[in-house]
């Protein structure tokens, strides 16, 4: 093939996007499996006609094609060799939902959670709900038959499609629903391989493994739709789909059904089906306790005794009936202990845990890298409990371990087990061979719903007979005779241990940035933690902010740990000077959100800083690194001066030149540096009044000192009032955050250090420190003990350091009353570290506790420190805020902002031109604003 005539043929044929660059191939060399497959290109099509003429291209110069949604496949289904046609990115369209007839018109790359908020105006949904439903498209949902925890009462993808538009691998484009006719040679196949047909496909619910022949049969209708369900583009691709959509069940109710072990709760599976749960969960205690340590106690609600449990949703037309079915359900169980809940918070949040199980589970209890491979193998339900019990025994005999969890309802286990992939890959072949023989003596499914890929193609020949496997690869060769599409998975497999990703990786040892602990100090560990679940691609929090605001794959945090995989793999990237890196790292905002959102903890934050460290160690950087990196630097040297410079930085026509030189954005202005430092003015506000809370240091980060002392009074006066003694501490305490954001980490770490004897006094005294600019705050909890690990004072200064949030959340639960506000309408932009590193309960129970009617933004301002006053930003910047904050100030302009972190407070300013208050200043105001509020209240009646 010649690659130059290829590339021009597809650029002149197709309409949307089609890259070649080695940083995209990066991006999409793996999806959410242990392998790594570098494609020739990626197009992202704009219509049909698109696919149509990439399958003509990809067949004349013998390119195979491999179909993606949103690349959470985990056994290897979405990569390839070839053209990877990302649907996602346009053909996303909600083309019709018919109410009456109870179906939707979708293309392939609609998102499962768009689809069913679309269906939701009208009370019904679609039934299959995978885990990754908030970013998981309907074409990869129909492409590996997945189902999901309500797949139990709504069933599998292939029961809910009604038809598709199809491209065959031969280039034929036709309708596929229940008319074998369609396809020539396929009433004839199906008459030939009837016994085999009815003896060896869908002898229960979750045989998932090859394709799902078993419609073809006369008796299940001949509905050859359902039958290219699971196909995983290894027959064609579907280019759009009518499916089916079922009635949403009004009020179902969750009972918890606590048991000694797993097995246990296996066990009692079949006593219980009967009853018709919508879905029947399985959870094990030792994955609850990952989410308790990794999101703090209060994560996880009360659950039942026992070591495994049962969670199980009860359908009812009211909150009554869903209760009364789950009294029914815990009576007829042998369940050691129970929990019954409505539908609420509760409930929601034990959901979520299972929600992000497949995250969760990446950490052995021992906090080792655990991966898929056996992720979803199943058995019939009777069976359940011995499998278990067998397959434990199989993993303690191979020394690896692994968190259990799945739709026990169906006989589905996910597990991710601690393969040793870095350092001994060769352990994988044995224990997968093992694992498949005993799931087949329980006549179960080495896949039982995410499809074979490259994971389990191999295992189909133990599994099925000569006969099938020949079937197989007969159904297929009528839609693709030239084997174009996916190749290599399920008909002709490669072997399940080749291509594997981690194993070809090389250690990126520490060299005196950031120490990487957590990950042995190996860099190269730290990135894989990413195992592409994808959750950075869905829209229901902080991360990932740049993703949201372009939908490109590339500014995704999992696009970005693909990239810097390839580095450590050190083949397509090469180099910490590679563009395909700074390409790739430009426009994370180093928000941290990925840190506690994404269920690896990967924290992109701190790699984007260990990256530019490794980039510019000992080099010319950037003017913005010495002009925004260095600020509180340049803000101590400028205080003295602060009237006159202020009027200089307001004459626009003069600035825009030199913010330029400087390497920020001209559009953007300079905030006015405060004619006094707070250090200045504190002392004549502390009037060392005891307090009986205790003592409790208030430190003011540089922010504060020079450009908004005015929270820093405010937080003074505000402790003193919840009875705290107030100490200041003495000025030059810098947390080195721009620095740190900015790649200078050796700098960063003298800054640290100088801070951490700055501090330790008062910390050895037994005293909190109290941060009043929430970011620096968080780097004092969090990057200072990754930068300077083995120094024991740093340690403590880590744990003694706490918001004002924090302290005052302390003082209700000690019995202060809050000043109130009620009646008073808060919009909340909580910072990004804040929420990442910190959390804002502790914020959100104190302004509850205060009476105030609050709406917290869940997304990051924009601004994100230098990010957003960068040169070359300015418009993401822009986008993501008027996406989030501003559009959420807009849609409530009789409330009053809350922005604590100052980056929050300079982006609403500039971009909105709206005020905003700390948390400090909110409390004490909050007699005006309260009796604001209550004006404009009045004024809206009238």
């Amino acid at each position: 093939m010649d690659i130059n005539t290829f590339e021009a043929e597809l650029r002149e044929a197709v309409t949307g996007e089609v890259d070649f660059s080695a940083r995209r191939r990066a991006e999409y060399s793996t999806d959410a499996s242990n392998y790594r497959v570098v494609p020739t290109a990626v197009v992202f099509p704009r219509s049909g006609d698109d696919v149509v003429a990439v399958r003509r291209i990809c067949a004349i110069h013998r390119v195979p094609l491999i179909g993606r949604g949103a690349g959470t496949s985990v056994a290897g289904n979405a990569i390839g060799t070839g053209v990877v046609i990302d649907f996602s990115r346009h053909m996303n369209r909600i083309i019709e939902i018919d109410p009456q007839a109870r179906t939707a018109r979708v293309e392939p790359g609609v998102i499962l959670a768009d689809l069913n908020a679309a269906a939701g105006r009208y009370g019904l949904r679609f039934g299959p709900d995978p885990s990754t439903h908030t970013r998981c498209t309907i074409g990869g949902t129909l492409g590996n038959n997945a189902c999901g925890p309500r797949a139990l009462a709504y069933g599998r993808a292939a029961d809910n499609v009604v038809s598709m538009d199809w491209l065959a691998g031969d280039g034929r484009r036709f309708t596929v629903a229940d008319d074998l006719t369609v396809v020539p040679g396929l009433d004839a196949f199906t008459r030939t391989n009837l016994a085999t047909l009815r003896l060896e496909f869908g002898r229960f619910s979750r045989q998932v493994s090859g394709y799902s022949l078993e419609h073809l049969l006369p008796e299940n209708g001949h509905h050859l739709a359902r039958a290219l369900v699971g196909t995983e583009g290894s027959c064609g691709l579907m280019l759009e789909a009518t499916v089916r959509l079922v009635p949403r069940s009004a009020t179902p109710a969750l009972a918890v059904l606590g048991y000694r072990s797993m097995a246990e709760a296996g066990d009692d599976v079949r006593n219980l089906l009967h009853l018709q749960p919508l879905a029947m969960e399985g959870m094990d205690s030792r994955l609850v306790d990952v989410v308790r340590r990794a999101n703090g106690p209060d994560a996880v609600p009360p659950l039942p005794a026992g070591d495994g449990w049962l969670f199980v949703e009860m359908p009812g037309e009211t909150v009554e009936e869903g209760l009364t079915a789950g009294r029914e359900l815990i009576a007829a169980s042998a369940a050691l202990d129970s929990v019954l809940l409505p539908p609420g918070p509760e409930a929601t949040a034990l959901w979520k845990i299972r929600a992000d199980g497949a995250g969760l589970a990446g950490r052995t209890p021992s906090g080792d890298q655990a991966w898929p491979g056996w992720e979803d193998a199943a058995v019939p339900p009777e069976h359940l409990g011995q499998y278990l019990r067998d397959f434990e025994a199989l993993m303690a005999a191979h020394e690896v371990e692994g968190l259990a969890y799945g739709h026990f309802g169906d006989g589905c286990v996910h597990i991710r087990i601690n393969m040793p992939l870095e350092e001994r890959p060769h352990e994988m072949r044995p224990f997968i061979l093992a694992a498949s023989d005993l799931v087949q003596r329980y006549e179960g499914s080495p896949s039982g719903e995410h499809g074979d890929g490259r994971a389990r193609g191999e295992l189909l020949a133990g599994m099925y007979s000569p006969d099938a496997i020949a079937a197989l690869a007969g159904f297929k060769a009528l839609f693709d005779p030239y084997n174009v599409c996916n190749p290599g998975i399920i008909v002709d497999p490669e072997p399940f241990d080749e291509n594997l990703r981690r194993p070809a990786a090389q250690p990126l040892p520490a060299i005196g940035g950031f120490s990487f602990a957590h990950d042995g100090g190996d860099l190269s560990k730290s990135v894989h933690r990413c195992v592409g679940v994808g959750k950075c691609r869905a829209d229901d929090g902080f991360m990932c902010p740049s993703f949201q605001a372009t939908k490109d794959e590339k500014d995704s945090t999992r696009a970005r740990a693909r990239v810097l995989q390839e580095l450590a793999n050190g083949s397509l990237v090469q180099g910490w000077d590679a563009p395909e890196v700074a390409e790739s790292l430009d426009l994370c905002l180093s928000c941290k959100a990925c840190a506690s959102e994404c269920p690896t903890g990967i924290d992109m934050a701190m790699l984007k800083s260990e990256a530019l460290y490794r980039k510019y160690r000992g080099k010319r950087r950037p003017a913005s690194h010495y002009s925004l990196g260095r600020l509180p630097t340049l803000a101590r040297l400028a205080s003295p001066f602060a009237g006159a410079i202020n009027r200089v930085t307001r004459k626009r026509a003069l600035m825009r030149p030199l913010m330029s030189l400087a390497g920020m954005d001209p559009r953007r202005s300079m905030t006015d540096f405060a004619r006094k430092r707070f250090s200045k003015l504190a002392p004549t506000v502390v009037e060392g009044t005891a307090g009986d809370l205790g003592s409790i240091v208030l430190w003011a980060d540089s922010f504060t000192e020079y450009f908004r002392p005015e929270a820093g009074l405010a937080t003074i006066r505000l402790l003193e009032s919840a009875g705290y003694t107030v100490e200041i501490a003495a000025p030059g305490a810098c947390c080195g955050l721009t620095l740190i954001s900015t790649g200078q980490l050796d700098a960063a770490k003298r800054r640290l250090a100088q801070t951490t004897r700055h501090l330790t006094p008062h910390v050895a005294q037994g005293k909190t420190i109290v941060g009043i600019e929430p970011s620096c705050t968080a780097t004092l909890r969090s990057d200072l003990v990754e930068l300077l690990p083995d120094d024991p004072d740093a340690a403590a200064l880590s744990a003694a350091t706490r918001t004002i949030g924090e302290v005052l959340d302390d003082a209700v639960r000690a019995g202060w009353r809050p000043p109130r506000l009620d009646g008073v309408q808060v919009v909340a932009q909580p910072h990004c570290h804040h929420h990442a590193v910190i959390g804002y309960g502790a914020d959100r129970r104190v302004l509850t506790a205060a009476g105030a009617e609050l709406i917290v933004v869940e997304g990051c301002c924009g601004l994100a420190g230098n990010f957003g006053m960068e040169k070359g930003h300015y418009e993401l910047s822009v986008k993501i805020a008027e996406d989030g904050v501003l559009r959420v100030v807009r849609d409530h302009p009789e409330a009053v902002v809350l922005a604590d972190g100052f980056s929050c407070k300079t982006q609403l300013a500039q971009l909105g031109d709206v005020p905003s208050v700390h948390l400090a200043q909110l409390f004490d105001q909050a007699d005006a604003v309260a009796r604001s509020s209550t004006g404009a209240a009045q004024r809206t009646q009238n």
